[in-house]
């Protein structure tokens, strides 16, 4: 595994009163599902960098309103159409 470090004010973690381990943990969680809601990485993958299993990070997606189904109406018309 890489090791990131990064710098922060103090005031990050007081303004979300988060300490750092918990403050860690939901900015990978939130990077994650964006990156997954921008369709750039898999839900395997945003599960691999949230550090939680793939049920786990597709039941927190919601709270952060993300889908979990990243297809489009006419995708999803295709799919039943051929099924």
């Amino acid at each position: 595994m890489t090791r990131l470090t990064i710098e922060l004010p103090e005031t990050a973690f007081s303004a979300l009163r988060k300490g750092p381990a918990e403050f860690t943990a939901e900015l990978r969680l939130v990077a994650a599902a964006k990156w997954y809601d921008l369709g750039r990485i898999s839900q395997q993958r945003a599960a691999e960098i949230a550090g939680l299993s793939r049920a786990a990070f597709i039941a927190a997606l919601a709270p952060l309103g993300v889908s979990a189904l990243q297809c489009t109406m006419e995708e999803l018309r295709e799919e039943v159409e051929g099924a």
